[in-house]
């Protein structure tokens, strides 16, 4: 269970594909504080580290998570977001992420809103899939490559963020162009509620 505050941006070091997987490699500042089986958020999605050598840490993606979420574009050099598990302990400053990335999303518009920054986010608009939950609505809550936001202006197939200077410089939002693909995880209590109704009458 996650919380979407990202913790910061790690550096991907290594790339190796095998069969129908692919381990990734990363650096960052808390690599020594990593055990093995951990999970960590990585652009949303929650991986389980399987390797930790010479100040670096190692993650596998699987064919289904190569195929919902935009990791296997991802190159030597690119910048990740990353954050640890939630501690059951602490305030969730963001909302309940589960780092199971439902699609990607591609940037269809970046402006400049007095210092901070709008993005408008495109997916494929499913009528069953929003039967079930995935979807956005205004003020409510959504995951873009990890970090938890509140949408604005959603319509059936689209939703903008607002972006602070913070955010936009701690994390890999200060990438993000017009056309880059991201991951987005719909809020989990949308997808409840809407469950829920197929059980109304019974």
């Amino acid at each position: 269970m996650f919380s979407g505050i990202v913790e910061e941006t790690a550096t991907l070091v290594a790339v190796r594909k095998y069969q129908e997987n692919i381990d990734f490699t990363l650096k960052c500042s808390f690599v020594d504080e990593l055990k093995i089986d951990q999970s960590i958020c990585h652009n949303g999605v929650c991986l389980t580290v399987v390797k930790i050598e010479n100040g670096t840490y190692s993650v596998t993606a699987m064919k289904e998570t190569l195929q919902r979420s935009n990791l296997g574009l991802l190159k030597e050099g690119d910048l990740v977001n990353v954050e640890r598990s939630m501690m059951m302990n602490g305030r969730l400053d963001g909302h309940i992420v589960q780092g199971h990335v439902d699609e990607t999303a591609r940037c269809i518009a970046k402006e400049d809103a007095d210092g901070s920054t709008y993005f408008t986010f495109e997916y494929i608009y499913n009528k069953e899939m929003a039967r079930k939950g995935y979807f956005t609505v205004d003020k409510g809550s959504v995951t873009v490559n990890g970090v938890s936001l509140t949408v604005c202006e959603p319509t059936a197939n689209t939703f903008k963020v607002a972006i602070i200077p913070y955010t936009l410089q701690n994390t890999n939002f200060c990438n993000i162009e017009i056309g880059s693909i991201v991951n987005i995880e719909f809020d989990i209590l949308g997808k409840y509620i809407a469950r829920l109704q197929d059980f109304k009458d019974i």
